[in-house]
């Protein structure tokens, strides 16, 4: 799985931290952000099969974010804030 580029997208996360993938997203003047990602056919495939995902995050030991995975483009993303 990766995370790519998509229209709506206003900045970059770690775009100059080799230690982590560079992260396009959209960042709402809220704070919500919106990342897409492009899942390989075996996983995919995967998915398909086994009806699950899995989510690792990595908190550092901090307190966790709300997360919210979704299969399409959020709603409020389809507006354009």
């Amino acid at each position: 799985m990766k995370p790519i580029g998509f229209p709506e997208q206003t900045c970059v996360y770690a775009e100059n931290q080799p230690e982590y993938l560079p992260l396009p997203a959209f960042r709402a003047g809220d704070g919500t952000i919106a990342t897409c990602w492009k899942l390989t056919w075996r996983e995919r495939l995967t998915v398909l099969l086994a009806g699950k995902m899995w989510l690792t995050v990595l908190t550092f030991n901090h307190s966790l974010q709300p997360l919210k995975p979704e299969a399409s483009k959020p709603a409020w993303l389809k507006g354009g804030w």
